[in-house]
């Protein structure tokens, strides 16, 4: 039986949830309120977006869960750990092996000369063998599908492939939980499909996730629970996806879509967007027809992966 830095037998801590919080808050420079009062539990397996505005907390939640940072206020567990005491250094190097964060900008996880080096950093700290490393750094490559990137230099890269070798450097040290802070952002649409569904698989293989978003168009393909942030960086809603996504009263209020006033001629009418407008670049607006969402995010997400494949073998078939 082994014993954790905090007293516990992993098997005791294997049997609590992911994450267990309880009126968290936090505050930036003992000023400016990130998070203020937020109660979430979510169980290992669990597929979940974190949705909410600009500004709800979304990326500081994010933090926290990984335990970068500690809770002002409140109490949290992580994986059976106080994070707390992961935060101020506690077992925290098992624990970044088991819960790994991808941060929006690619760019502060990729600085290697290859793809391949940093996929590999991780590994190598931990002091794997080689043939550990190797096979820890294929099998990353190849659940992002970028096995031919591998001796690129990551400046050399698109970003869609850089939000890519960034997941496949944090999936190298294989964690049971994955954070993603917007992975989808400022990606072209074809790009983006591509990622999503790549996503979509991790969570199939059975990976908790845990993906901050307000791109809502992608969260029925990625999620089966949603929680909603609202503007008072509080929990507003925790519910399954469809109903989520089904609450057009619930999505306004979060700042997700907006009303939105036309006039023709004598004639004045409103209906919703979401918070970019026409995400999707279809002309459509997606917030009017939340139960459309899944069926047609799921047919772009299936009609893209067979194009990503293809675009992978010539990629291979040049080198």
């Amino acid at each position: 039986m082994l014993i954790g830095a905090d007293g516990r037998d992993d098997d005791a801590a294997r049997a609590e949830p992911a994450f267990d919080l309880h009126a968290i808050r936090f505050v930036y420079g003992r000023r400016q309120v990130a998070l203020d009062g937020i109660d979430l539990r979510i169980e290992r397996g669990e597929q979940v977006v974190l949705l909410g505005a600009n500004g709800s907390g979304k990326s500081t939640l994010l933090k926290l869960l990984d335990g970068i940072v500690g809770p002002t206020g409140g109490t949290m567990r992580a994986m059976g750990r106080d994070v707390a005491a992961v935060a101020a250094g506690q077992d925290a190097f098992r624990f970044h092996r088991e819960v790994g964060l991808v941060f929006q900008d690619p760019d502060i996880q990729l600085f290697s000369a290859t793809v391949r080096d940093d996929v590999a950093f991780g590994p190598l700290q931990l002091g794997l063998p080689l043939d550990g490393v190797r096979a820890a750094v294929d099998a990353a490559l190849a659940q992002m599908e970028i096995a031919h990137l591998a001796d690129r230099a990551p400046f050399e890269l698109s970003g869609g492939e850089k939000k890519r070798a960034a997941i496949a450097s944090v999936l190298s040290l294989g964690p049971d939980v994955l954070l993603l802070d917007e992975p989808t952002a400022a990606l072209d649409p074809r790009t983006k499909w591509v990622l999503v569904n790549l996503i979509r698989r991790l969570g199939e293989g059975g990976k908790t996730l845990v993906t901050a978003t307000h791109e809502l168009d992608i969260v029925p393909i990625i999620s089966r629970r949603v929680v909603v942030l609202g503007e008072d960086r509080r929990v507003l809603a925790d519910g399954p996806t469809e109903a989520i996504l089904a609450d057009r009263d619930l999505l306004i209020r979060a700042n997700l879509i907006h009303e939105h006033l036309h006039e023709h001629g004598a004639v004045r009418h409103a209906h919703a967007h979401d918070a970019e407008h026409h995400p999707d670049g279809d002309g459509e607006p997606m917030a009017d027809a939340p139960d459309r969402w899944h069926g047609r995010a799921e047919r772009r997400a299936d009609a893209l992966a067979p194009a990503a494949s293809a675009d992978a073998e010539t990629a291979e078939a040049i080198e």
